[in-house]
């Protein structure tokens, strides 16, 4: 099984070969992409170092998948080479996400609709994987008929740059570039990348739109708002849900509970929700503060966290190929 890892030296590229080696995919030879800067370097993968090639060097090599993480332009202008030569691509970025002829999946969720002829997977946005995967039973169970989300999200989401702001402005150090237009430590921006015409940024429209293909289901409506906040790993979100049916709550948290890949912590009573530092460096997604909303009928409201750069990213991406090589799709 000879893998491309293209963008291996940025930050969700980096968790990629970790999450790779962690869980022990079988890699027979690991082909690592990056940037022109970056080429002949080396990147650490099982205590081995491995050259840094090309994206023309990758697909000349023939690996049977390539995990992208390189930025949406660069997926687009390479992602169809990489197809072209019978190699299956799973994208992390946006670049492919809503194009109708390509599969957006969270394995949990939706891992059946891949088939052998799927050569560009999209990976979804971090903050809609997370959010999908409570959705999605709940929705089989009680058919979803109105989604409100708040994101608090990590700087992570961002990459190193932000990382870097946030630390230095910490620190009290005001010579690290911005990425954001605001200071970030110590505060809040209701503004997770670019704002479009109609007032809501990228990320708000990713989170809108990418539940209802994911789900398969596009008769519910879905609204959010997202925010950036000073938390280096790990995106929350508050989400109300309205059903069609009635629920009951101690079922919801079964359902949950069942759901591979989720974590329910629900123990008010001792203090025990989930929180951004205890996703850190874990692949599930953990679930809280469930609960009735008092102001209407057959509402919920939860409380949902996850590490951005695994479940959110690597960790999904990995779990996709996991699938394609149980089901020989590749």
């Amino acid at each position: 099984m000879k893998v491309a890892v293209v963008g291996s030296t940025g930050m969700v590229g980096q968790v990629m070969l970790k999450v790779l080696e962690e869980r022990n995919f079988p890699v027979t030879e690991l082909i690592p992409v990056a940037s022109e800067k970056s080429i002949g370097k080396k990147v650490k993968y099982k205590q081995e170092e491995y050259t840094i090639v090309s994206i023309n060097d990758a697909i000349a090599a023939k690996p049977d998948i390539a995990i992208f993480s390189a930025g949406g332009s660069t997926s687009l202008e390479f992602a169809p080479k990489f197809a072209e030569a019978g190699i299956t691509v799973i994208d992390n970025s946006s670049a492919w996400r809503m194009d109708p002829t390509k599969k957006l999946v969270v394995p949990e969720i939706n891992s059946n609709v891949l088939t052998a002829e799927d050569k560009i997977i999209a990976n979804p946005n971090c903050s809609t994987i997370q959010l999908v995967m409570v959705l999605g039973p709940l929705n089989k169970k009680y058919d979803l008929k109105r989604v409100v989300v708040s994101t608090y999200q990590s700087v992570t989401g961002t990459g190193k740059a932000a990382v870097d702001q946030l630390n230095s402005e910490i620190k009290g150090d005001d010579s690290v570039a911005k990425v954001y237009p605001y200071q970030i430590f110590k505060n809040a921006l209701p503004h997770c990348d670019v704002f479009s015409d109609d007032d809501y940024t990228k990320e708000e429209i990713k989170l809108m739109k990418e539940p209802k293909k994911i789900l398969g289901d596009d008769t519910f409506n879905l609204t959010a708002t997202a925010v950036r906040v000073p938390v280096q790993g790990g995106h929350s979100e508050s989400v109300n849900i309205e059903f069609e049916n009635e629920f009951d709550l101690d079922e919801v948290r079964k359902i949950l509970s069942e759901t591979p890949g989720v974590i329910v912590i629900d123990d008010v009573k001792n203090n025990r929700y989930p929180m951004p530092l205890d996703s850190e460096g874990k692949d599930e997604v953990f679930v809280g503060r469930i609960r009735r909303d008092l102001s209407q009928p057959k509402t919920l409201n939860l409380w949902i966290v996850a590490d951005n750069l695994r479940k959110g990213a690597a960790t999904n991406a990995v779990q996709i190929a996991e699938y394609l090589v149980s089901k020989n799709l590749v």
